[in-house]
């Protein structure tokens, strides 16, 4: 039941719960990242999307489409990672306007070293506080909503 008279349903606190802890999770995660000295959780998430993908490269529409945080500033931040040779950019010989982005041997050592400052945050801050069964519940409620939303036409 919603006890929270901010809202008007008990839907729309859960709405303004998750926005509100996504927030604070995000700041845990940087604040960890930043005090180990190493760069922000945007460059993990590309890095890790390009690991993850064929050959470790995919066109930028699609890293666009793949990473979880913002993509406004996709240019920016493949521009930034290329400057660091974290990653490459190469055009697509199958239509020369597209571009791929492509993982780096120094990016993926970047994203390893990362990886275990961005495990332990998660971990403390996050994972600590659900037993496994709540995990299991809360990530089944979010991919529903997540599949039932990616096909909604509103």
């Amino acid at each position: 039941m919603n006890k929270d008279q901010r809202y008007p349903s008990p839907q729309f606190a859960a709405w303004a719960s998750l926005l509100e802890t996504y927030k604070v999770l995000l700041e845990k995660v940087q604040n960890a990242l930043s005090e180990a000295a190493l760069p922000p959780l945007e460059w993990y998430d590309l890095l890790l999307e390009l690991r993850l993908a064929q050959d470790q490269r995919l066109r930028l529409f699609e890293l666009g489409e793949r990473i979880v945080l913002s993509r406004s500033n996709l240019t920016r931040l493949c521009d930034r990672l290329e400057k660091e040779g974290l990653i490459y950019r190469e055009r697509c010989s199958k239509d020369r306007r597209g571009l791929y982005a492509t993982l780096s041997e120094k990016g993926d050592a970047l994203r390893k070293r990362m990886w275990p400052v961005y495990r332990h945050a998660v971990e403390q801050h996050f994972a600590v506080h659900l037993s496994e069964e709540e995990a299991g519940t809360l990530s089944d409620l979010l991919l529903k909503v997540r599949s039932l939303a990616s096909k909604s036409r509103l």
